[in-house]
């Protein structure tokens, strides 16, 4: 992937966010959401290999709008300061976990797991969790998901900050209602979503490397994402 280009084509969208200036380097805008797409499509291919749950997706099955929907939005920039994809064996607008890439100047990271779960979506995942909690420990818990994604509640996602590691995105601050306080591994219940992700540097997409780099921290993540999405298929 040519990831210099792209960011450097996101750092001027940033400096230069409107419509004018958009209109002038369209070219530009083109080849660099053509060749990200290119690099999602290896992307599914390689995930593939260990989860063929995302085997039969396209990049557009995948690839988020670069345009922003601003009507409900103080910020009335038209356009994204990233690209972004997410692969999940449903496509991007399904509430099932997966994988996601974002590229963004000083903000690149990939990421797993699902996230805004409606609440009785996410009810139920509590209650999965609490009835199979050896299950779930197995996933979250071994010494590879915990280096690269840490435990609940660590790492912090913000338009302000991003941490080098997180697991989950949004924390209660004591037990959800109708589940016990004293539960030993309440962290797990007191989260509103069960998404992970690991920041890497902009440069880490660059040529062919981070194909084999992100298949090996998905792989990681992926029992977490079978656990939740047994859950989910209930709701589809």
């Amino acid at each position: 992937m040519d990831s210099k280009r792209i960011i450097a084509f996101l750092k001027a969208v940033a400096a230069h966010n409107n419509r004018e200036w958009f209109a002038e380097h369209k070219a530009e805008y083109l080849y660099c959401k053509e060749n990200f797409e290119e690099g999602v499509a290896q992307a599914i291919t390689h995930i593939a290999a260990f989860d063929p749950h995302v085997a039969h997706l396209t990049p557009k099955d995948c690839v988020y709008r670069f345009y922003r929907d601003i009507r409900f939005s103080e910020d009335k920039s038209p356009y994204k300061r990233h690209f972004g994809a997410y692969i999940c064996e449903k496509g991007k607008k399904s509430l099932r976990a997966g994988y996601y890439i974002h590229l963004q100047p000083g903000r690149c990271f990939v990421s797993c797991g699902a996230y805004w779960l409606p609440m009785d979506i996410l009810t139920a995942c509590r209650n999965e969790i609490m009835a199979n909690i050896d299950d779930w420990r197995k996933c979250v818990e071994n010494g590879h998901f915990v280096k690269l994604y840490g435990y609940p509640g660590e790492g912090i996602m913000s338009e302000e900050a991003l941490s080098d590691k997180g697991f989950g995105l949004a924390h209660l601050k004591s037990c959800p209602k109708d589940f016990p306080r004293d539960y030993e591994f309440i962290q797990y219940l007191r989260m509103k979503d069960y998404a992970v992700w690991h920041r890497v540097d902009d440069d880490f997409f660059e040529g062919e490397g981070w194909l084999d780099e992100i298949a090996k921290m998905f792989k990681v993540a992926k029992p977490l994402n079978y656990f939740v999405n047994a859950v989910i298929a209930d709701y589809d």
